[in-house]
């Protein structure tokens, strides 16, 4: 019972944060081949090629490149990489 309810509060500390960033995530461009070529990359390869295909800026492939390093992020910069995202948040590297 008590793991269930530190559980609980943690994520309801976490969720409490998330308003925080609205508003900061980029907008997104268009699916195209290329992107979808770039999000199969930043999967299966590692998480910057997929950003440098899509012609993002060299801040943003580095930032992606060495967050790659955790698997979440993959599945991250594989979507970013998809709807060609600009901008974002970290001084629009994520």
């Amino acid at each position: 019972m008590k793991k269930l309810l530190i559980s609980f509060i943690a994520l309801l500390i976490l969720s409490s944060s998330v308003p925080a960033f609205a508003g900061t995530h980029g907008t997104n461009g268009r699916v195209s081949g290329r992107s979808v070529g770039a999000a199969a990359l930043s999967l299966i390869i590692w998480p910057g090629i997929g950003q440098a295909v899509n012609d993002n800026g060299y801040d943003k492939n580095v930032t992606h490149a060495v967050l790659g390093l955790t698997g979440i992020f993959r599945i991250w910069s594989c979507y970013d990489a998809l709807v060609d995202r600009k901008g974002g948040v970290w001084k629009n590297r994520i």
